[in-house]
């Protein structure tokens, strides 16, 4: 009767926790489209269409501070459940990398679309 028990619990547990990584995940997906829309925002405003490229790249880095910030971390709380042995500073690392990725991939489109218009 208690292994039935211990095995009830394990699996209840168990889908828990899946439930919860999930919504972790969700989340994180719901920043990142949040910090995307505001990048592309940025990228569509007319006021940018005279800046250079060097000065677009400093203006993507610094915009969306709260879009950029959420993404950060609703992309760590959901890696650090997805992988809980894995050093917390190895999941800080992967979301600044994917905000870099997200304004890299905007600065590009950027200046290729500057380029195409000369």
């Amino acid at each position: 009767m208690r292994m039935l028990i211990v095995a009830a619990l394990a699996m209840t547990a168990s889908a828990a926790l899946a439930d919860e990584v999930d919504d972790a995940h969700r989340l994180a997906v719901s920043g990142r489209d949040s910090y995307w829309n505001c990048l592309a925002r940025q990228y569509q405003n007319e006021s940018n269409k005279v800046m250079s490229g060097r000065d677009f790249t400093s203006l993507i880095a610094s915009v969306c501070p709260s879009e950029r910030q959420n993404f950060r971390v609703m992309l760590v709380d959901f890696l650090s459940l997805q992988f809980p042995n894995v050093d917390s500073g190895a999941h800080m690392t992967t979301a600044n990398n994917a905000i870099a990725a997200a304004q890299k991939d905007v600065v590009t489109a950027f200046i290729k679309h500057k380029a195409a218009a000369k």
